[in-house]
């Protein structure tokens, strides 16, 4: 859970998942459940490097929840980061969330 205080921290953060889904033609149940994955774990990710990996693997894994799926490598484009890091982030941004991946 995060504080209405984080909202407005990470303003600029939550302003670029909303771009990134954009770009991807995400609905809006995938680009607040993004938003609400990043908020709810963007404590941990002190530099801006971190938050942009952490904002790219919460939208990823928020398309997924919302069941509108893009590929790795769209999301990582869209966010501009690498593939290998939405890869490697997804899952354990979900089990912070208290959340279970799913095992395919």
């Amino acid at each position: 859970m995060y504080r209405a205080r984080d909202q407005v921290e990470h303003d600029e953060w939550t302003a670029a998942i909303d771009d990134a889904a954009e770009r991807l033609d995400l609905g809006g149940d995938a680009k607040s459940r993004a938003i609400d994955l990043f908020l709810s774990t963007v404590a941990d990710a002190d530099a801006d490097r971190s938050k942009r990996a952490t904002a790219a693997a919460s939208l990823y894994a928020g398309a997924l929840i919302a069941g509108e799926e893009r590929s790795q490598s769209a999301v990582a484009d869209a966010a501009g980061v690498s593939r290998l890091t939405v890869q490697t982030r997804w899952k354990d941004l979900l089990a912070e969330a208290g959340l279970e991946p799913p095992g395919w």
